[in-house]
């Protein structure tokens, strides 16, 4: 067996270890687990949900077994396995085969089939550097296939834009945001922000029965949704008034104050990047926001790993 056999195979072994550890830990078993829901109560809940085919959490909630706030908090904290599940294999392809080539290709630009300028803003002249976000190191990649959830709402975006109702949704949503052309890119951003946060927000197990799930801008206008469509009907805005994608990415972040993973959009401005989040009404300069720790970043074109500084950096006298 060759060394590169032997990683493989040490690779391999990881990545059904967190297989495992995942699949103990679906949302009832973390449930019973926390001492939330008794095996029995679980087991009861699971034959109504076979009969008739309401999401899980739905029927916990509504038969009182567990509270809403125990619920999310529990989803929250699976989210945050799944990630960080995601991010150790994907962290184990960075070091046994190096950064992936480009696979962008295959992402087509959706969001400029809305565009609403026929010129560049001179405010969007190319951006040669990008600032550490909340002080962290960045690793890079163009391998954007491990990311189906990103992957896949490009799909559905483009098919949903050719239906009758997908192209009423985006007439409508044009006629709201036409009036932020020609704006500087920090107006627009926060324009953008305040308009995309009056959309209800609604947890994804209530919404489509399912715990994570990314929706189409079109889906999130039609019927609300959680933080990461927030970011996405975000990005898809500000791409249809024409800022380039190499300036705005989607960020998964940890909430440090509710401990739960969270997700926002990142702009970046040519006096810094600005955060775009659900949580506030205003755009607001990522050096001032201390609440996130970025997990990942990723655009139509890459998607980048964050980690803490690997060289602490003593200020001069």
């Amino acid at each position: 067996m060759n060394k590169q056999d032997i990683q493989n195979q040490k690779r391999t072994g990881i990545l059904t270890k967190i297989k495992a550890l995942l699949e103990r830990h679906r949302l009832g078993e973390l449930l019973v687990l926390k001492g939330l829901l008794t095996p029995g109560e679980l087991k009861h809940a699971l034959v109504q949900q076979k009969s008739g085919g309401d999401a899980l959490g739905r029927i916990l909630v509504q038969q009182r077994m567990v509270s809403q706030r125990a619920l999310y908090k529990a989803l929250g904290q699976q989210w945050t396995m799944r990630c960080l599940a995601a991010m150790v294999g994907l962290f184990l392809t960075f070091s046994s085969f190096g950064i992936k080539s480009a696979r962008a290709g295959s992402i087509k630009d959706v969001p400029a089939q809305m565009s609403l300028v026929s010129a560049a803003n001179p405010a969007f002249t190319a951006i040669r550097t990008f600032p550490p976000l909340f002080g962290t190191e960045e690793r890079a990649s163009s391998n954007l296939e491990p990311f189906t959830k990103w992957t896949g709402m490009f799909k559905r975006f483009e098919r949903s834009m050719a239906q009758p109702h997908g192209q009423k949704v985006i007439g409508s949503w044009q006629r709201e945001i036409v009036s932020y052309r020609g704006l500087p890119l920090e107006q627009m951003a926060d324009r953008v922000n305040s308009y995309v946060n009056k959309t209800n927000y609604i947890v994804d197990n209530r919404n489509w029965g399912k715990s994570d799930y990314w929706e189409t801008p079109i889906e999130f206008f039609d019927r609300g949704g959680d933080c990461e469509d927030f970011a996405i009907a975000k990005y898809v805005s500000l791409r249809a008034l024409g800022v380039p994608e190499e300036r705005m990415r989607i960020a998964i972040v940890q909430d440090m104050i509710k401990d739960i993973p969270h997700a926002l959009l990142v702009v970046y401005t040519d006096s810094g990047p600005l955060i775009l989040d659900n949580q506030t009404d205003r755009a607001e300069k990522a050096s001032r926001v201390t609440r996130y720790r970025p997990i990942f970043t990723i655009n139509r074109h890459a998607w980048w790993l964050h980690t803490k500084p690997s060289a602490t950096v003593v200020a001069s006298r």
